[in-house]
């Protein structure tokens, strides 16, 4: 028999029992992740005889350990039929990385890793990221069950942030107040950390609630941010002068468009929830500060909420020092009935000013009856999704409100699954049972992926291994440990929607800016999708919500699988977005081509419609997908009207079921002078070079378009834009 070459490089002799202690090792891990028994002794011997014969048939000078175990995951394979369980054994045998030129295409900035987030730019983060990334995509999708992970492979769902499957939660919405109690602790220790206690001045207050933004990317794979973010930090303003407000203003934007550290080396992915004033909900609500609670109100800091609200608001108006705008933290204006009259034109017409300027803003519109204003508290997060806590879905809502025992709302998402729903049409060819029969399968893998996901989030907290999320600072009154950061209990688990437009226009000949059939077809089955959803809410006891998911990929993803597919192929060709013609490279192992479905239940980016029809379809859908939606409202004019963009707000927020929109303004920025220009341009205006950058948003957030995929670019170049 040939020496073995070991993946250490030593040569060592042939030992056909080395196969057999390996199997019966590595197989322990079937009873952990599968709860199945590992391999027999027997048939482990079996297979350490079967790949002997093989080596000796094949009489190589030497064999690598590479090639041993690939022998033994190939037969494993090939017995699969006879012992269905050595499939999965396979998949606890198997090797994760990559080939060397996959590696070095990461480190070159070069194939699909480096285009499937354009929050991250190339460093050599990023690439130590990206190559992290890779290995465990791999190892999750072995030790999910096979149906699941086939399922994603084949383009039937999507596992978002998969590379972070079994190590943290997704997205994650603060309680401020929290960290105004007890002080900070990054590490979530105070071990590895400095501790600090609770912020007594309003700068050090400040900068806490923007390192907590940054130290929960460090637990969580999604976006930080914050509700009513300008009424907690409102009672630290007391006595201050607006320049000095303003200072403090500023001061957050620059540090969290400064961190350039967040998860592989990008910005952090932040977000303000921003009231103009006090929510009637909060009026009589203890203020939490300095380590304290109360004795003084939220309702008494009116005067200084409005204040930050507007020096927030002018410095986002103003950009940074070369006039481009503050990418992150995404600022969510809250709109709701009190603040949303005509005592408040000035401020609001101060909003729509830089929503002219630059198109950053994000309206969440409480005004809906849907959104229960008055009743609980909810936030948008993260790209679009939507979170919510009230006396019937929270048992400890009041204590929460008013702080009781360290009590908090901790509002977030565990994981999000997306549905490929044109391929629903594709194999329902017509019926609409099948087309619901297909969608609730596809619903119910996503909940299996939530099973193995809560499995390995409960192996996580108890191991300590989210410190962040997990920490019980002393309670600085009483000395005794308050709650965690984070209550698990209030997270949910999101199934995402990518391609309703397509799916209706292969099912009835029509988008949905084309027919009205198209639009019912829609509405019919989110419907019966969403009861089917609380059918599985009850099963399972799961906080399971539907939402439109950012997809800045996998909108490409489900495109590029539908095209590969030969079962897909035929259909996908009639209603895939972008340039076909660039397909025929997928077939050369291009993934990265610009073709791309609708996201969620949009219209179709290049309709040509007018912008109240638009408004008409898309504000129907809002109620049914609790767990988020957003609506786009793409900007042509270089200096749009901020007062008929504000008569604009006032129509949506007012007349209409939208719960969350935005302004898009695409934006260039001269890499030679520095100036920031409306409009994709080919050269600046200010000093002729072609030496620029586009600045769009991608999804839920702006960015430099040189790092986005080739289907988000086509995208960019397909919108329709309007005139208001």
């Amino acid at each position: 028999m040939p020496m073995v070459r070991t993946t250490d490089g030593y040569l060592i002799p042939w030992d056909k029992n080395r196969i057999v202690e390996q199997l019966l090792e590595e197989t322990q891990l079937a009873k952990t992740m599968f709860n199945l028994e590992p391999i027999s002794p027997g048939h482990a011997e079996k297979i350490a005889d079967e790949i002997e014969r093989r080596i000796k048939i094949m009489r190589p000078k030497f064999v690598s350990g590479s090639l041993v175990r690939e022998a033994v995951n190939n037969l494993l394979l090939e017995w699969s039929d006879e012992v269905p369980e050595f499939q999965i054994y396979r998949n606890l045998l198997t090797r994760v990385g990559a080939p060397v030129y996959d590696a070095y295409q990461i480190d070159t900035g070069t194939g699909w890793e480096a285009r499937e987030n354009a929050n991250l730019q190339p460093n050599p983060e990023t690439v130590h990221k990206k190559k992290a990334d890779r290995l465990s995509k791999e190892e999750y999708l072995l030790l999910l069950p096979p149906e699941l992970a086939t399922a994603h492979h084949q383009g039937d769902i999507h596992i978002h942030t998969l590379e972070y499957f079994g190590t943290r939660p997704f997205c994650q919405d603060w309680d401020l107040r929290y960290f105004f109690y007890y002080g900070l602790l990054p590490d979530g220790t105070g071990f590895r950390s400095s501790a600090a206690g609770p912020a007594k001045h309003p700068e050090v207050a400040l900068l806490h609630s923007v390192k907590v933004l940054a130290a929960g990317q460090t637990n969580f794979s999604g976006g930080q941010g914050f509700m009513y973010y300008t009424m907690f930090l409102a009672p630290f303003l007391r006595g201050l002068d607006y320049i000095r407000v303003k200072q403090l203003a500023q001061m957050m934007f620059y540090e969290l468009t400064q961190t350039y550290v967040t998860r592989g080396g990008q910005l952090v992915f932040s977000n303000i929830q921003l009231p103009m004033g006090v929510p009637e909900i909060w009026r009589d609500v203890p203020v939490v500060m300095r380590g304290r609670v109360g004795p003084d109100v939220y309702g008494n800091y009116e005067d200084e909420v409005q204040t930050f609200f507007r020096a927030i608001t002018e410095v986002a108006y103003e950009g940074d020092y070369w006039g481009k705008p503050f990418n992150f933290p995404k600022t969510e204006y809250y709109l709701s009935p009190e603040f949303f009259k005509p005592e408040y034109d000035e401020l609001w017409m101060l909003v729509h000013r830089s929503v002219a300027k630059y198109g950053i803003p994000y309206f969440d519109n409480m005004l809906p009856g849907y959104r229960g204003y008055g009743k609980g508290v909810s936030c948008y997060q993260c790209c679009a999704y939507n979170f919510v806590a009230t006396p019937g879905t929270d048992p400890r809502f009041k204590e929460k409100l008013y702080f009781e025992d360290g009590q908090h709302f901790s509002l977030g998402g565990w994981q999000v699954v997306s549905i490929n729903m044109p391929r629903l049409a594709y194999r329902a060819n017509g019926d609409y049972d099948r087309l619901l029969e297909a969608a609730e399968e596809n619903m119910r893998l996503a909940v299996e992926v939530f099973k193995a996901k809560r499995m390995w989030m409960e192996r996580a907290i108890n191991n300590n291994m989210i410190p962040f999320a997990t920490q019980r600072p002393r309670d600085p009154r009483t000395g005794e440990r308050g709650p965690p950061a984070v209550d698990f209990n209030g997270l949910v688990y999101v199934i995402g929607i990518v391609g309703v437009n397509e799916m209706v226009q292969h099912f009835t000949g029509s988008q949905l800016h084309e027919s009205q059939d198209a639009v019912r077809l829609a509405l019919r089955l989110l419907l019966d999708m969403e009861k089917y959803r609380k059918g599985l809410e009850l099963q399972t006891g799961m906080k399971l919500v539907l939402a439109r998911t950012p997809a800045e990929s996998t909108a490409q993803t489900f495109a590029v699988a539908d095209l590969l597919s030969p079962e897909y192929r035929k259909f996908a060709r009639n209603v895939v977005k972008g340039d076909l013609e660039q397909a025929s490279t997928l077939y050369k192992g291009n993934r990265d081509i610009p073709v791309y479905y609708s996201n969620g239940t949009h219209t179709y980016v290049g309709a040509r419609i007018p912008l109240g029809q638009k408004i008409d379809i898309e504000h129907k859908f809002f109620p049914i997908l609790s767990g988020g939606n957003i609506f786009h409202i793409w900007l042509g004019e270089a200096a749009p009207d901020p007062e008929a963009l504000y008569k604009v707000t006032q129509r949506i927020a007012r007349n209409t079921q939208i719960g969350y929109f935005s302004y898009t303004k695409d934006l260039t920025v001269c890499s030679s002078c520095q100036n920031t220009s409306s409009g994709l341009l080919e050269s600046c205006p200010n000093c002729g070079s072609k030496e620029v950058r586009w600045w769009s948003r991608i999804t839920g957030y702006y960015s430099d378009v040189t790092g986005w995929n080739e289907g988000k670019k086509k995208e960019l170049k397909d919108r329709y834009r309007i005139s208001i």
